[in-house]
């Protein structure tokens, strides 16, 4: 059975939908690309997915970035609730890639080989020069989950946050228990919600993955 608003302890987080530079291949970062034509698709789906959940939200957290904060209001506005608090803080921005942020991942591998780039990308604990390892970045996400979003969840509010692959990843291997190694071998799409209910401790319950059934490449009619 699905998680319903009746349910406290809600929470759901979603990757935001491909920004243009995830188009690219480049590497993101902290730069601020708005969504793809794709990526719009993908928010609008995200918010239908929701809301055939029969979900509502009492608040909504994300990033300082552009392509989460659009992915969010989409999703909100696909919910009928763009009026609801949102919280924005830098705490939940995507992973800083350093001296590979606005470079091609092919590039990248022609200037430090691919090997290399394979450690910056998938260590726990090895940053690319100049930027942050996933570790760091759970440095700053889990304090703030912990601060911020959890007082929220505790007091039975149904939550939402739009991040980022690895802003999510640090929370995902919190509250789900996983290992460094687990959690790099996890995939999360963009635009596909995450739906977990938790116990009053703040323990994971339950877990639904909400997966378009349909192809995003014709964009659905009302869509500009």
């Amino acid at each position: 059975m699905a998680p319903t608003k009746k349910n406290n302890h809600i929470l759901v987080l979603v990757r935001h939908g491909e920004s243009e530079w995830n188009r690219r291949n480049l590497f993101t970062g902290w730069h601020n690309p708005d969504l793809s034509e794709k990526g719009l698709i993908e928010a609008l789906v995200a918010g239908r997915l929701l809301k055939a959940e029969g979900l509502t939200f009492d608040i909504a957290f994300t990033s300082r970035l552009k392509r989460a904060q659009r992915t969010l209001d989409i999703i909100l506005s696909e919910l009928g609730q763009s009026n609801i608090e949102i919280r924005y803080s830098e705490a939940l921005n995507e992973r800083h890639y350093g001296d590979l942020c606005g470079l091609n991942k092919d590039e990248a591998r022609e200037r430090w080989g691919e090997e290399q780039v394979q450690v910056w990308r998938r260590s726990y604990d090895i940053p690319p020069p100049g930027g942050e390892s996933l570790k760091d970045t759970a440095e700053r996400v889990l304090p703030y989950y912990e601060e911020e979003i959890w007082p929220e969840l505790k007091a039975g509010k149904t939550v939402i946050v739009s991040a980022h692959g690895n802003s999510l990843r640090a929370l995902i291997m919190t509250l789900e228990g996983l290992s460094a190694e687990e959690i790099l071998e996890r995939e999360f799409a963009t635009g596909a919600p995450i739906i977990y209910r938790l116990s009053p401790d703040g323990t994971v319950i339950e877990r639904k993955d909400l997966l378009p059934s349909r192809s995003l490449d014709a964009p659905p009619e009302d869509v500009v």
